[in-house]
């Protein structure tokens, strides 16, 4: 295994935002694009290459296939079909779980034993699918899950309450979509908590709920206005690789298998987890109360429901 080495599968707008994000933030040595279409791939290898001499550090960005990934450290799955303007993300499960299959067993045919992490949507079925074809440990297959939810809930509330939203620290855990919940009681501001912050300030209570829904809403009103979202995503995806590649042991709330975490098993849904070179270390299971358990509990039902309904019949399909 190559430190440092990424493979890209999937050269649309995320993959490319989080390319791009790359290039300009540094810490990758390897940069491998793979896509099905060729030409488009090797053009995107030519522009990103063309920016090498101003970005921080040197980095070899290729033009590969799936042979590539057999020494990678990481390989980011982007791929699939992208989400459209009124459609929900579990609409999309199972035209993009066969093509996840595919992708995957491309994958482990190069010898890969890395860490696979996904992207498309919906994510928390998209990993499951992949873990479960993979055949890899489950730390070792995780999902992009909340962490862009999570990073538009802190803009949110760092606009609101008029801080850095370095400075603001609170989760969106559930379903990457429209069941995800906020647990307030761990949301803060510095080493203060938001419920006091919103009180001793005057501020309705009932303004959170509408945050919360403004992220919540946020995926749908930019596919609306631009047809699509990919800057956001791309900012997230490098933050997590980054995290694994630099052994951060950092707090992300990535889709990750839950065993009888939460009371809940056998699913993958995004909640906080320690993130380093392993993978998933471990991860921080919060004392929810019990409206957030009910919360976290729909979000499950939501995504078992459709994998049962349609999902399992593919991965068990003999290809």
């Amino acid at each position: 295994m190559k430190k440092g080495k990424v493979a890209l599968v999937g050269t649309g707008f995320v993959g490319m935002s989080m390319a791009y994000s790359m290039l300009n933030r540094g810490g990758i040595e390897e940069l491998i694009l793979i896509d099905i279409d060729k030409d488009k791939t090797i053009g995107e290898e030519m522009d990103l290459s063309h920016g090498l001499p101003y970005a921080p550090q040197k980095m070899v960005i290729k033009a590969g296939d799936y042979n590539d990934c057999k020494d990678a450290q990481i390989v980011v799955i982007t791929a699939g079909i992208a989400q459209k303007p009124g459609q929900t993300r579990l609409e999309l499960a199972e035209v993009n779980a066969r093509i996840m299959k595919q992708i995957t067993n491309s994958i482990m045919a190069s010898g890969f034993d890395g860490i696979i992490v996904v992207a498309s949507n919906p994510v928390d079925i998209m990993t499951y699918v992949v873990w479960k074809v993979s055949g890899l440990p489950k730390n070792k297959v995780i999902g992009s899950g909340t962490v862009l939810d999570t990073a538009r809930l802190r803009y949110l509330m760092a606009d609101y309450l008029k801080v850095s939203s370095k400075n603001v620290h609170a989760y969106i855990m559930g379903e990457h979509g429209d069941s995800s919940f906020v647990p307030w009681d761990y949301a803060y501001v510095g080493c203060k908590k938001i419920k006091d912050i919103m009180k001793d300030n005057q501020h309705p209570m009932e303004d959170l709920k509408k945050i919360h829904e403004g992220v919540v809403n946020a995926a749908y009103e930019i596919i609306e206005k631009k047809k699509a979202t990919y800057y956001g995503i791309g900012m997230a995806l490098n933050r997590l690789v980054r995290a694994i590649i630099n052994n951060e042991n950092s707090i992300l709330t990535v889709s990750t298998y839950l065993e009888n975490q939460y009371h809940q098993n056998d699913i993958y849904i995004g909640v906080p987890a320690i993130i380093n070179q392993d993978g998933v270390r471990e991860l921080l299971e919060l004392n929810l109360n019990e409206y957030e358990q009910e919360k976290l509990n729909h979000s499950c039902e939501l995504i078992k429901q459709m994998r049962q309904q349609s999902i399992q019949k593919i991965i068990e399909e003999n290809d």
